[in-house]
């Protein structure tokens, strides 16, 4: 599978262009075209000429041409009808509607050709977009900031999806062009720089994709290739993607060993999984994974996924305790449990964890997911599968991320929205948990900056997602009214892309330099006590107590070689009476992991938590097993 040259790395791909002797070699999946032309283009993206491609079996044309040099653009002409662009182009002229760029995928020479990875246990993700990281908002710039995250203890980089996407401006959600790094971030280039950069300081990348939808602007597939999509199939982004058709699949699953062979990334997270519409066997994510884990023996690669339905088969372990398939689910239970224990907020599916949301946080802590089958009022239905089994790190944790944050009307992050203490014990609470822990970028020096969602669209499809962003707001009591919303920022207009910008002065501040004092603490104590008892944890782990009146609870887990890792946590403000079952064992045997606030360890051995606290302690002893998940 590794395909290292003397310069850089190739992954020879079923679609379009690739390297040949005679020049190059282009591809184009068409099965109901009557004909199609390669469109030769100049240095300066314009067509000068058409070549006749020939038609092979199973719908595919190709033609193996000199016509195009390195550098000069190209494209496709079905049915003499409009010039469309590569939809696997590598590059383009800048503008998704023109013609693609062809360019040597192994122009880049990688100092880290020898990179391996690192271990799944040692992931602290750092969710990052690229766009609104630095004030330049691109991948050479990030590079200045890689030996920052290096220093705070962050170890796996996860960046926002970067495929080309309409305007010059997004989320990278509507990517259309996917394997085409985004040109403003700095294109292919400048993305095998910033990996290059990473891997040199230790850091390992992971990258956001999108298999369940294109986005509404430059997607041309549908009109030369209809047997791509499914139209009777409908998903919250239109027609279904068809992965019955070889091609189509192939298309997604070599995107995957695209970005992990020839840009070296580490792992990716695979977006809304439940919206990915199977009629076959085996499931996309299923034969993805498999591939994944074949072509890459010799190096830690791995797979996260995001999927509401918590669902299990795809995070289950071997008897060694190695992933099976993908690596680690984003666990939203835990977010919505501890975002209402913080904010008391209980519209929308918080809902669902107002009433006993101690009780769930202590339950997702110790078994993975909240709902393992029960009725979820908010989706009225029984969601969820059973997860005690799995151990903690098959969960990927996080108190705030792009959509949680971003899907808000304003955008605000944690830090306002909750008092400090609340956030300063959540985030102990996240960071020396045994699940992998995921921060979202400015959250460990507290940035108090939104992200809000934005959009670089115009015209009908600019006043569409401005509208349909608005309304989606109805249904919450503070935007009943229509004045209301039109607060909301306008998710094209430039400045509320700029001011989502990360505001690197406030870490000059008292209060964000003892925050990110406190992230360095954490997660230092967290490579050095947590993370080496991280393998081999036994199956049905953990168990959890919860107190009777009062926001209080304790988790226990049991980890390698019989070490266990105790969690006191009174979110209260009233002192918690700890009870007989917890205080029959020494609370002052082993070593203290971590205190908030400092001293309160001392305190506890007489009985009573104060509050809010959290209290983090190891010793190796038989389990209690206090009272066991459900």
């Amino acid at each position: 599978m590794d395909m290292m040259t003397e310069r850089g790395f190739s992954f020879d791909t079923s679609w379009g262009a690739r390297l040949s002797e005679a020049g190059a070699t282009f591809r184009l999946w068409a099965p109901s075209a009557k004909a199609v032309e390669l469109a030769v283009g100049g240095q300066d993206g314009a067509v000068s000429a058409f070549e006749a491609m020939e038609k092979g079996e199973g719908g595919w044309w190709s033609i193996e041409t000199g016509a195009v040099a390195v550098g000069s653009g190209y494209g496709f002409r079905v049915d003499g009808g409009m010039v469309v662009p590569d939809p696997a182009a590598r590059a383009t002229f800048g503008d998704l509607h023109g013609l693609s760029r062809l360019v040597d995928p192994r122009a880049h020479d990688w100092r880290t050709a020898d990179w391996k990875g690192r271990p799944w246990v040692e992931c602290v993700f750092y969710e990052m977009h690229v766009g609104t990281f630095t004030p330049e908002g691109t991948f050479d710039s990030a590079i200045g900031k890689l030996d920052y995250l290096r220093d705070i203890g962050v170890t796996a980089i996860e960046l926002l999806p970067v495929a080309e996407f309409g305007g010059s401006r997004g989320w990278g959600y509507d990517g259309v062009l996917l394997y085409c790094p985004h040109a403003v971030y700095g294109g292919a280039e400048g993305l095998k720089r910033f990996v290059d950069a990473a891997h040199e300081r230790g850091l390992m990348v992971f990258l956001d994709v999108v298999y369940n939808h294109f986005g509404p602007d430059g997607n041309y597939i549908g009109s030369y290739a209809l047997e791509f999509f499914h139209p009777e199939i409908h998903t919250p982004w239109g027609a279904a993607i068809a992965y019955d058709e070889a091609p189509v699949r192939d298309f997604m699953i070599e995107n995957a060993l695209y970005w992990m062979e020839e840009y070296r990334i580490d792992g990716l997270r695979l977006d809304a999984i439940d919206s990915i519409k199977d009629t076959i066997e085996p499931p996309l994510v299923k034969e993805l994974a498999q591939r994944v884990r074949a072509a890459f023996p010799d190096r830690h690669v791995h797979l996260t996924t995001e999927d509401d339905r918590n669902i299990t088969w795809h995070i289950e372990r071997e008897a060694s305790g190695e992933p099976v398939l993908v690596s680690g689910e984003w666990n939203d239970d835990f977010h919505h449990c501890a975002h209402v224990l913080a904010t008391h907020e209980e519209e929308g599916y918080y809902g669902d964890y107002i009433r006993r949301s101690v009780e769930q946080m202590a339950r997702c802590l110790a078994t993975g997911f909240v709902f393992q089958g029960q009725f979820s009022n908010h989706r009225d239905r029984d969601v969820g599968h059973p997860s005690g089994h799995l151990p903690p790190t098959a969960f990927v944790n996080f108190l705030q991320n792009h959509d949680q944050i971003g899907n808000r009307a304003f955008g605000e992050r944690l830090t306002d929205l909750a008092s400090r203490r609340a956030v300063e014990c959540l985030q102990a609470i996240l960071l020396l948990s045994p699940q992998i822990p995921l921060m979202f970028q400015g959250e460990e020096f507290g940035d108090t900056r939104p992200f809000c969602f934005f959009t670089d669209f115009e015209g009908e499809l600019a006043d569409a997602v401005r509208n349909g962003r608005r309304d989606e707001f109805k249904k919450f009591s503070a935007f009943h009214d229509k004045e209301a919303r039109e607060l909301i920022p306008d998710p094209n207009a430039e400045s509320t892309f700029r001011d989502s910008k990360i505001d690197w002065k406030r870490t000059e501040t008292p209060v964000a330099r003892r925050r990110l004092m406190a992230t360095r603490k954490l997660l230092r104590k967290r490579f050095e006590t947590i993370v080496p008892l991280l393998a081999d944890i036994p199956a049905h782990c953990g168990s959890y107590h919860v107190s009777d009146n009062s926001r209080a609870f304790a988790v226990e887990w049991v980890l390698k070689d019989g070490h266990v890792l105790n969690l006191f946590a009174n979110l209260d403000d009233e002192p918690w009476a700890l009870p007989t079952s917890l205080m029959a064992a020494d609370l002052s045997a082993g070593i203290l992991v971590h205190a908030i606030p400092s001293g309160v360890e001392d305190i506890m051995t007489s009985g009573s938590l104060p509050g809010p606290a959290v209290v983090f302690r190891l010793e190796q002893r038989k389990a209690l097993g206090v009272m066991a998940g459900e």
